[in-house]
């Protein structure tokens, strides 16, 4: 998938938190005195201590930071249904590398999300992309801490985050090339056979079933996908099945098709990838 063709969801829909006396008649009980309001529809009712960060605060914020570490990027970005937001700058500029494969290509990623539903956690993390199946891996334990400072007089949140150059640099010389070096040693690790490895990384991670039923052992539906992306992404690189190559086509099963929120993608992603390095 090319750089220039990623997801570009509408992540600046209009957003205000108001209350609910303005909105209804009905009384509100203490702790549920707020509305927000997220396109026009209400997502979530909070407290007169909740603190709303509009995206338009956040994500602005975030790529401000890039820009003055003069760090080159693309930018994915994803809208569920107004409520859950993220925004993912993939650094082309610095430490790109391949894994054994010059087709292979990872590239330092920041991945930011924001929600207005509650669902998830205002916050940022370091992680990778990886250009052949344009996914996100999420197993960087490097995190982007800020904090968010709210003035309830004024009704005004400000987002405080630190000089990102540093925290990069500390990505680069730590997590990067630790991760790396995990990524290529389970390219090393070959399988002999896909289905019994897929059936052997579900019985460990519960991710979904591996049977079509109880009376039928044939691989599921979601069983036969991961197979199909092992088995594509084999003949795509020119390589033997592997461990690489299977935690990748489990990862893309996970963000592409399992009905999950970015922070449920994000912990599976890493369990997934502790139970495929385990084998290697």
């Amino acid at each position: 998938m090319c750089l220039q063709n990623l997801q570009q969801d509408n992540i600046f829909v209009p957003s205000e938190m108001k209350s609910l006396k303005s909105l209804t008649p009905v009384e509100s009980l203490r702790g549920f005195e707020n509305a927000i309001i997220s396109n026009g529809k209400i997502v979530n009712v909070v407290s007169n201590s909740y603190c709303h960060v509009p995206n338009q605060l956040f994500f602005k914020k975030a790529e401000a930071m890039l820009v003055e570490a003069q760090l080159d990027y693309y930018t994915r970005t994803v809208n569920k249904n107004d409520r859950s937001f993220i925004a993912e700058f993939i650094i082309i500029n610095k430490n790109r590398f391949t894994v054994k494969n010059e087709n292979d290509l990872m590239l330092p990623m920041l991945r930011f999300k924001n929600s207005y539903d509650g669902s998830e956690k205002t916050s940022g993390h370091f992680g990778y992309y990886r250009e052949v199946c344009s996914n996100g891996l999420h197993v960087s334990e490097v995190q982007v801490e800020f904090s968010i400072k709210h003035d309830r007089n004024y009704n005004y949140s400000e987002v405080v985050m630190p000089r990102l150059n540093d925290l990069f640099n500390k990505f680069l010389e730590n997590e990067f090339y630790r991760i790396s070096n995990k990524f290529k040693k389970m390219k090393d690790f070959k399988i002999i056979d896909t289905k019994e490895f897929v059936k052997a990384i579900l019985e460990k991670t519960k991710l979904f079933r591996y049977e079509s039923s109880n009376k039928n052992d044939d691989p599921s539906k979601l069983s036969r996908e991961v197979i199909g992306v092992l088995n594509y992404e084999t003949l795509l690189l020119d390589e033997v099945p592997n461990l690489w190559l299977g935690y990748n086509a489990f990862n893309s099963t996970i963000h592409e098709t399992l009905k999950k929120g970015f922070g449920q993608q994000e912990r599976l992603d890493k369990m997934l990838f502790d139970e495929v390095y385990a084998m290697a």
